[in-house]
């Protein structure tokens, strides 16, 4: 494993820019702090931890990574992956809880690690953006109404997202007018200047207005509960306090984030370094993002993830370069050095109706209906997963996401578009659907199949060619097959190609391979394929394959007026 590059997410950088950046990186401060303590709050974290998660993760990957644009810190889908399995082991926000966090995010780091280390980016593809999509709306809808209580003053002990519902339904009546009020104030603000001011802070807008108003109105004596006291200075750095028999809990709760941070750092970063025609490196990318989940542990905070939320607000606020994120970390330290006693006023309602903004954006109501105009199976497999993350959970919805990803993949696979084609009057050879009684010409039969063949798809392409041979209007003499998208054969589907040639050859019909690329004709050799079909039966164009073709037909024709001349 080569060594990764420092700073391969700043340099080269020219004075002008490494001001524009320090400039952006305010900005990003702004925004990302009441976030910060919003996701500490989903994480079921003490909130003043939020603040860690903007210090050392955030110079650890501008140090290790290479995306110039992707930070990474407190994000909500992780925060929801860990509160979700993490309270069933501790109190929320208590010592063994945040303990267990610490060790969560060492867990993360050292998974993150052994990826980089066997080049497991490649698992970041396994996730389509289709269900991501779903993923994330799904998330958005279990963050919304976990918070939704504590906006309304209630306090909400059911069991998983609908039972919380369902207690909020209940409990309608026993609204707290006052933190309604205050709650709904905050989310209007919020969403008025993302609308129409995007560039302003609407966040810190908020918070600062509401700590204000908090201290001076006395909040708390009105039965609106703060924050309290937050702790002066930097975190102290040690291993989270836990045993190793806490391990086996943890390592499922640390896998789903492992998947959560390659899938939506990798796609964040990519999406990113497109659109500045950057390139990107995956595997620097995972020494930085483990890096940073090392430090979130020894720095008393949770996991930290590629948020595409603030990856988007830092991209907006003109920076180029992790500059900016070095900018943030700085002015966090300073506030948690000079600033934290007007924290101690700030309502918690304040930070659920932030989180709450959150969650309502990344219900992605434009995507899923791009997906449902453009396909409405891949709506479906968007909505399931959403749904299971809300019914059921976020791991098990990351886990249904990969594999309804895979399965779609299969059933491609499995059922690819097959055609026969046929010659038009200008001799372009077109597709149609591959039904029996299709035929290329007479005694001819020109098969495309639109996959590679393997174990679950080769009885398949046996099964259709036996039907399209078998229902031809004449006898078919010549079976091509187009083989152009059949890139691989397995074992199995060798196997299969051999009795069906035997078949064939008792049949009459001879059977040729038309546009074999390499990797194919390295299967056929390995599987000994070669021989049984014939060297001379494989070729590399469809016009090499039908003149030679009308060769052998000449041949034997003239071979069979020759045996029967001297009969004359």
């Amino acid at each position: 494993m080569t060594a990764p590059r420092l700073f391969g997410s700043i340099l080269p950088l020219r004075r002008v820019e490494a001001v524009r950046d320090a400039v952006a990186g305010v900005a990003l401060a702004a925004m990302s702090v009441p976030q910060a303590l919003g996701y500490a709050r989903i994480a079921g974290m003490p909130v003043f931890t939020g603040l860690y998660t903007l210090l050392l993760p955030l110079v650890a990957f501008a140090t290790l990574g290479s995306s110039r644009y992707l930070v990474v810190a407190a994000d909500s889908a992780t925060a929801a992956i860990l509160a979700g399995q993490l309270s069933q082991l501790a109190p929320v926000a208590s010592e063994r809880y945040v303990a267990l966090a610490g060790l969560v995010a060492l867990v993360t780091a050292a998974l993150l690690a052994l990826a980089r280390a066997f080049r497991l980016g490649f698992l970041a593809d396994f996730l389509s953006q289709t269900v991501l999509v779903g993923f994330l709306t799904g998330v958005g809808f279990q963050v919304g109404i976990a918070v939704l209580g504590g906006m309304l003053g209630l306090v909400i002990e059911g069991k998983g997202t609908l039972g919380e519902a369902a207690q909020i339904v209940r409990s309608i009546g026993d609204v707290h007018l006052p933190t309604l009020a205050l709650s709904a104030a905050v989310v209007a603000v919020v969403l008025a200047l993302r609308r129409f001011a995007p560039r302003l802070p609407g966040p810190l807008f908020a918070v600062a207005g509401a700590i204000v108003a908090s201290a001076a109105f006395d909040f708390a004596g009105s039965g609106i509960p703060v924050i309290g006291a937050v702790p002066r200075g930097l975190p102290r750095l040690a291993l989270p306090d836990v045993g190793w028999r806490d391990l086996g809990a943890l390592i499922p709760i640390a896998a789903s984030c492992f998947l959560m941070i390659m899938t939506q750092s990798a796609a964040t970063a990519r999406a990113y370094a497109e659109r500045h025609r950057e390139m990107v490196d995956e595997d620097s990318d995972l020494v930085g993002l483990s890096a940073a989940n090392a430090l979130a542990a020894v720095s008393g905070t949770f996991v930290v993830n590629g948020s595409p939320t603030q990856t988007a607000m830092v991209e907006a606020s003109g920076a180029r370069s992790q500059i900016a994120q070095l900018v943030t970390a700085a002015i966090v330290a300073m506030l948690l050095l000079v600033l934290t006693g007007p924290l101690q006023y700030l309502p918690h309602c304040v930070l659920g109706a932030i989180v709450f903004t959150i969650a309502v954006g990344l219900v992605d109501v434009r995507g899923l209906r791009d997906i449902l105009r453009e396909s409405p199976g891949e709506f479906h497999l968007a909505l399931v997963t959403a749904a299971v993350v809300v019914v059921v959970g976020v791991e098990q919805g990351i886990l249904l996401a990969m594999v309804l990803s895979l399965l779609r993949h299969v059933r491609h696979s499995y059922r690819p578009h097959t055609d026969v084609l046929v010659r038009n009057s200008g001799g372009l050879w077109l597709p149609l659907p591959a039904t029996p009684g299709a035929t290329s010409g007479p005694g001819l039969l020109v098969y495309r199949f639109g996959a590679g063949l393997f174990y679950a798809n080769a009885n398949r392409f046996a099964a259709e060619v036996r039907a399209l041979v078998e229902g031809a209007p004449s006898p078919v003499r010549w079976l091509v097959v187009d083989a152009g998208a059949i890139t691989s054969l397995d074992y199995t589907a060798g196997r299969t190609v051999r009795v069906l040639h035997a078949d064939l050859t008792r049949a009459g019909v001879r059977l040729l391979l038309a546009h074999v690329e390499p990797h194919l004709r390295s299967d056929l050799d390995r599987h000994r394929l070669t021989a049984v079909l014939g060297a001379e039966n494989l070729f590399d164009r469809l016009h090499d394959t039908l003149g030679a073709i009308a060769e052998r037909e000449a041949e034997e024709a003239a071979s069979k007026r020759a045996v029967e001349a001297p009969r004359g």
